[in-house]
């Protein structure tokens, strides 16, 4: 039976990490990466979270995929090497391997480890596909080894992560896949802007998930900078700011405290805040602009009825 291949580029400065991480929590606004979210009890909590009522979108996205599969499946055309960016268990681009019939699956994630057992399963399910996982860190850079992208590259990245990047940044971001998918493509699943009412409760649960997700980060800290975060200590905090149409999650101190290191130290207040995570919000004309600005040709487009989300497929 094929086994798929795994490469891990990859390869964590733990020094640096440990000073960069050190550095955000000193800044006058403190904040942390958001790829503090994802040691393995926070891919977990995450995937809990595509589950829950309130958090739409993994739901309305597959809904669109579901619906619209075969005309995405016509726009695009079978065949090539489709780059799964964020693969996380594999699941989003396993379902769609019936409809777009790739040569070859990349599962790109910042780590393979996480990606390893996904996709040995997948590769089960779907043995005449050739797979590979592949450990980068895209947020940083999109650097593909040579031989990754057999024929015609097709991009996915769904799930909306686009709206964790600055606008600068996802800008950046799609030129640097542009620079990759010369003949091929990108399939990217992007949130819409919609009401607070609906937007803040995704980010914030009645069960208390997402919090929990978002205050795992300080065991992770914890354990990368030698930090003595009291998760007890602090509250979860998401709210949308319409001005700039984004979600923001904060860590909220609930008393003053001290959070130490070794060689470093900070004291909060009660009320002081952590920024964890953006996540923007797109108009979809606005969203077209930006592909055509990163050097993509016009998108087609899929929505579900009330758009709330839409998939864009950009030619290269």
């Amino acid at each position: 039976m094929r086994q798929p291949r795994f490469i891990q580029r990859y390869a964590a400065d733990a020094a640096a990490e440990r000073a960069a991480a050190q550095a955000a929590l000193l800044a006058p606004a403190a904040s942390v990466a958001p790829k503090f979210f994802y040691d393995r009890l926070g891919s977990i909590l995450f995937e809990a979270i595509t589950e829950l009522p309130e958090y739409y979108p993994t739901r309305t996205e597959a809904a669109i995929f579901s619906r619209h599969g075969a005309d995405m499946a016509r726009a695009i055309g079978p065949g090539g090497t489709l780059v799964d960016l964020g693969a996380g268990n594999c699941a989003k681009a396993a379902r769609l391997f019936p409809l777009l019939e790739p040569k070859r699956y990349v599962a790109v994630d910042v780590s393979v480890e996480f990606v390893r057992e996904a996709l040995r399963r997948v590769q089960r399910e779907s043995p005449a596909i050739e797979m590979l996982g592949l450990g980068l860190d895209f947020s940083a850079a999109l650097d593909l080894p040579d031989d990754v992208v057999q024929g015609r590259p097709l991009f996915f990245y769904p799930g909306s992560s686009i709206g964790n990047f600055t606008p600068d940044q996802a800008l950046a971001f799609l030129r640097s896949v542009r620079a990759h998918a010369s003949g091929g493509g990108l399939l990217i699943g992007v949130d819409l802007v919609k009401p607070a009412s609906v937007l803040e409760p995704a980010y914030d649960d009645a069960l208390g998930v997402t919090a929990a997700f978002n205050l795992n980060v300080l065991r992770h800290l914890n354990r990368a900078i030698g930090s003595d975060f009291e998760p007890a200590q602090w509250r979860h905090v998401a709210h949308f700011d319409a001005q700039v149409s984004r979600i923001e999650m904060h860590l909220e101190a609930r008393e003053a405290l001290c959070v130490t290191w070794p060689g470093g130290a900070r004291a909060f207040a009660a009320g002081d805040r952590i920024l964890t995570e953006y996540s923007y919000k797109y108009r979809i004309e606005p969203f077209e602009d930006l592909l055509g600005a990163a050097g993509f040709e016009p998108a087609a487009r899929w929505s579900d009825p009330g758009e709330a989300f839409a998939v864009f497929w950009a030619r290269a």
